[in-house]
């Protein structure tokens, strides 16, 4: 625990309805899967995971780094002490019994009290700079970047809901469209200029559309069943001078848009498999489809329902226990 406060709410009188506790477990990155459900227990608003990462450019930017333990974290109201400390003594019995089997390694649980007041703010702290593959940038809003020579910097302020591209599946996404760019990809296609168009199934923060519309793509259109995703995909847009460029609304497929020549789709694996014959439909002939979200255990059934709907798989790439395919649509 980090302090008295911060195991009892209720002390110093930090209890309130604006009063939150924060839940943070450092572990191993192949722990993040059991340490997440531990605390999604206890936390049913959900839990976040901040991969590994190393600081760089005297700490303004960071690099994933597989090798760096990731932070699990969640968040309690803390207007019944009561409740906060049961929830926190089961985490901790739970987190014990993982621990004790030895298989990775597992931080002790730490918790912190936030006042609504902070909110907004709290989290961010915790979110760098990003540079992923040769050229993409995530750039928060709120931290300086050194740009490069060829950089391709994103700004973004996802809000707290959303990427900011330090989940693995979200930098398997734009590692891939960074290769479509290297080929040429993003600038062949069917949109007006000859440029390709581009569909982002489940946008979130807007952050794959946009890496595409700067690296080329001409027409973008994002679909999220969150409408919140929505206003951050759109404000993200703006940002980055794309407002023009792209298109979004609330829904999922078909998007009544397409066919597109390139769609990545960012989800998880069993939405996968039943949109799989949808996401052929939004494909033109010969389109391309970066599928992610896929976590390994799970890649043949993905496999399998491509093949159903006659889509071909050219390529696979994984990160940790997270895989995302290059499908393509055949011409004939």
């Amino acid at each position: 625990m980090t302090g008295a406060s911060a195991a009892d709410p209720a002390a110093d009188g930090l209890v309130g309805d604006d009063t939150w506790l924060e839940l943070a477990v450092t572990c191993d990155p192949e722990a993040v899967e059991a340490v997440s459900e531990i605390l999604s227990r206890v936390a049913p608003g959900g839990v976040s995971v901040e991969p590994g990462f190393r600081l760089t450019d005297e700490g303004l930017g960071a690099v994933p780094d597989p090798s760096q333990a990731a932070t699990v974290r969640a968040y309690l109201p803390a207007r019944d002490p009561s409740a906060v400390r049961d929830a926190v003594a089961t985490a901790e019995r739970a987190l014990g019994h993982v621990t004790a089997f030895g298989l990775r390694e597992i931080g002790e649980l730490a918790t912190a009290v936030v006042h609504e007041s902070d909110w907004a703010s709290a989290w961010k702290r915790h979110v760098h700079v990003l540079r992923i593959g040769r050229r993409i940038v995530i750039r928060p809003t709120w931290r300086r970047h050194r740009r490069r020579p060829g950089d391709i910097v994103i700004a973004m302020d996802p809000g707290m809901a959303f990427g900011t591209g330090l989940h693995p599946t979200t930098r398997l996404c734009l590692a891939g469209i960074e290769r479509w760019a290297d080929d040429g990809l993003l600038v062949r296609g069917s949109a007006p200029g000859g440029s390709a168009r581009f569909l982002d199934v489940g946008c979130g923060s807007g952050v794959l559309a946009l890496a595409a519309g700067l690296l080329g793509a001409g027409e973008l259109v994002g679909v999220d069943t969150d409408p919140l995703a929505i206003e951050a995909t759109l404000a993200n847009a703006r940002r980055n001078r794309l407002a023009g460029r792209i298109r979004a609304w609330q829904g999922s497929l078909p998007s009544g848009a397409g066919p597109f020549d390139l769609v990545a789709a960012n989800l998880i694996a069993s939405v996968l498999v039943a949109l799989a014959p949808a996401l052929r439909a939004e494909l033109r002939p010969g389109g391309r489809l970066l599928a992610s979200g896929i976590f390994v255990d799970r890649e043949p059934d993905v496999r399998s329902a491509f093949a159903a709907a006659g889509l071909a798989i050219l390529g696979r790439e994984a990160e940790g226990d997270w895989v995302a395919l290059d499908v393509e649509r055949p011409a004939g």
